[in-house]
Formats: structure tokens, sequence, C-alpha cells
């Protein structure tokens, strides 16, 4: 079995219903357990008469809808080629766009690519914010209401982590 196999069987478990699910080929066993609160498992072993020691991954967590804070988050760090935040509205108008997985963000499609979004941009629904690079596979990150960006809170080729601030978006 490949890697890309391997990557196959990953995305249809985090995309599905599936909880568990294990293969057996004649010199190769593989089983993906779906976190539940707890780290994924793979078993793997070369032949199938040793067992290999379990490898702890975390498995991806499903796009989840970003959580309205209460207060604005103070920023980790601005992105630099974001433009300085205008007075916002009210913080209850503001709506903080969280990391959906863990991996690396880019503010654009590529080095010589414009960004996807910028301060003061508006958005919409399904319009893509930025691209979430995770195990070789970039995925890219759609907006789930409508606002305008106030805030780029996390620098282009930054690491991220699951539910950490990227955007803050005004909703009025």
């Amino acid at each position: 079995m490949d890697i890309k196999s391997i990557k196959e069987i990953l995305l249809l478990v985090n995309k599905s219903d599936l909880t568990e699910v294990e293969i057996e080929e004649k010199d190769f066993k593989i089983r993906v357990k779906k976190a539940t609160g707890e780290d994924s498992v793979v078993y793997t072993t070369y032949p199938m008469q040793q067992m290999a020691q379990p490898q702890q991954i975390q498995a991806a967590p499903q796009m989840v809808a970003p959580q309205l804070s209460a207060a604005p988050v103070a920023p980790a760090a601005e992105s630099a080629s974001a433009e300085p935040a205008k007075p916002a509205a009210s913080s209850e108008n503001l709506y903080t766009f969280k990391s959906p997985m863990i991996g690396t963000f880019y503010r654009a499609a590529g080095p010589d690519k414009d960004a996807f979004v910028n301060v003061g941009d508006s958005i919409a629904p399904h319009k893509v914010l930025c691209i979430i690079e995770a195990m070789k596979l970039f995925n890219e990150i759609e907006s789930e209401i409508s606002g305008k960006i106030v805030k780029i809170l996390v620098d282009d080729a930054s690491p991220v982590e699951y539910d950490q601030p990227l955007f803050l978006i005004d909703r009025s």
C-alpha cells in the first residue's frame, strides 16, 4: 500500500460517519480509528506476524463553524502585508474566525499570487479566506458568514493550531 492510498483512507474516515476502518493485505495491515476526545492510533506491521509499536497521530478535525467570541481576541501577530485595522464597530459585531485544523496558514494560493482576502475586504459565505496545509494537502478554508475583514491575526506561512483565531470579521 502506498502513501497516497493511506491519505485517501484518512480523508475517507475524516469526511464520513465511519469511526474505524481496518484494511489487511498480505504483508500490510492498517487500522484507523477516528478521534473521540483522544488521539487516533494507527497500527502497521511488516510482516503480519510482528506488531509494530502504535504511533500516535492526530486526525484532522472536520470543518466546524467558528465560534463567536464574547470579547475581541488579542492578536498573536498581524500580517506584515495587512493594512492597519480601522476602528471597528462594537465588539458584539466582531466574529472570531478560528482555524478548523492544525497546519500551516497561507494567505494566498502561491508566493506570486494575490492574497485571498485583505483587511477591509467584504466577504460572503463560501468565499475562500486562506489555505491551511496539513500533511501535504492544501485545504481551502471558506467563510461561513458575510461581513468585512477587520484584522488578520496570523502571519503568512505560520503554523496554526486547531481553534486558533485567524481573522476578526465585522458582521454589521
